[in-house]
């Protein structure tokens, strides 16, 4: 059985260094700004250009990757080179299938995929992808042959949808469960609604059913109390965080805890209520931040953040997380998805075509790069 960390990633190609530099990585965050370490970013070049909203980003056995398009409904692959270097052109990253009943709207469309684990390293059989359709958010696990995406089955359905805050983020974890985050779909009160499945993180088996050993008897609910969690990772010793979009107010990371209630619309970032649990991180106001996607690697978490245009690494030791400072990677751009690859390189997805922002020629892009002390 292929052995790896419960991070939110999985394999990746290798790749050549073309870019070293050292950059001083300083505090954005609430508070004083402050100076942070100097560490050097080990850039590769562009892995893929001229996306169209890239979203979910996931890695097969090969090291090839798979990429969705939030607003096409496509999915894309990455081939991992012989010699090691992945693809530039969309020409050499090509489509492997549609998502069916996909229905794009603002914030909605096709949003997370994953890719479960297997025994030998060979590809799975199927694959995950979150989507917003004509009536609700929904989970399908989709057929795959190695080459092409085949028959859709829904396994989670009647998310709350509407056309902002509808969550997407998908993890596999240990013993064939999939973490499933959701948003509060604009009803602020469905986040305390425990019989609904918006505002919540869900933990299922790969047939969508509530998993074994859940907090609540019969019910998919991991966690409750979240306006709009759209980043989920776990550290190396197991534990669960995810990232949460604020109104204005705060931004949030959070450890997440089976059974616990993290507040929304009661509380909004920090509060003395012992009903909820308190994030770890709060970036105010939410101008700074926020967070899309998150990475853990090395002992620190990497948050993209959109509206703030900026990557944050968060330093953590065992479930406490220190200030978040900003690295200089990517700066300037909306930043949708990171993951990590086995040998700790990062993969950064912008999302400038989201209609938020400001679109550049290229477009939006894929890069890799490592961050050494």
């Amino acid at each position: 059985m292929r052995r790896r960390t419960w991070i939110a990633s999985a394999l990746a190609s290798g790749a050549v260094f073309a870019v070293a530099a050292t950059v001083t990585i300083t505090s954005l965050s609430a508070g004083p700004a402050a100076a942070g370490p100097t560490v050097r970013v080990i850039a590769d070049r562009t892995i893929a250009e001229d996306l169209d909203t890239p979203w979910g980003l996931a890695f097969l056995p090969d090291g090839s990757a798979l990429v969705s398009e939030r607003d096409t409904a496509r999915i894309r692959r990455i081939p991992a080179r012989a010699d090691g270097r992945p693809a530039l052109s969309l020409t050499d990253a090509p489509v492997v299938g549609k998502v069916k009943g996909v229905r794009p709207d603002g914030e909605g469309g096709l949003l997370g995929i994953a890719v479960p684990e297997t025994e030998d390293d060979t590809d799975p059989d199927f694959l995950f992808a979150y989507f917003t359709g004509k009536r609700d958010n929904r989970v399908v696990r989709i057929a795959w042959d190695g080459q092409r995406l085949g028959k859709q089955t829904p396994i989670l359905t009647g998310i709350p949808k509407a056309s902002y805050h509808n969550g997407g983020r998908i993890l596999v974890g240990p013993d064939s469960t999939l973490y499933v985050a959701t948003g509060d779909a604009g009803d602020p009160e469905l986040s305390q609604d425990p019989d609904s499945l918006a505002g919540k993180v869900l933990r299922v088996d790969y047939r969508g059913n509530p998993a074994p050993g859940n907090p609540f008897d019969d019910s998919p609910v991991f966690t409750l109390g979240h306006r709009n969690v759209q980043g989920l990772a776990f550290d190396e010793d197991g534990r669960l965080w995810a990232t949460e979009f604020g109104t204005r107010i705060a931004d949030e990371l959070n450890l997440l805890r089976a059974g616990r209630n993290y507040g929304w619309p009661v509380v909004e970032g920090r509060s003395d209520n012992p009903d909820f649990t308190n994030p770890k991180v709060v970036w105010t106001p939410t101008s700074k931040a926020s967070p899309s996607g998150l990475a853990i690697s090395d002992g620190a978490a990497y948050v993209a953040s959109l509206r703030g245009e900026v990557l944050w690494r968060v330093p953590l030791k065992g479930t406490r997380a220190g200030k978040p400072v900003a690295v200089d990677v990517e700066k300037g751009n909306r930043l949708r998805t990171i993951e990590v690859t086995s040998d700790g390189r990062l993969w950064l997805a912008t999302s400038n075509t989201d209609g938020r922002g400001d679109p550049r020629p290229d477009d939006d892009r894929i890069v890799s790069f490592r961050l050494v002390d």
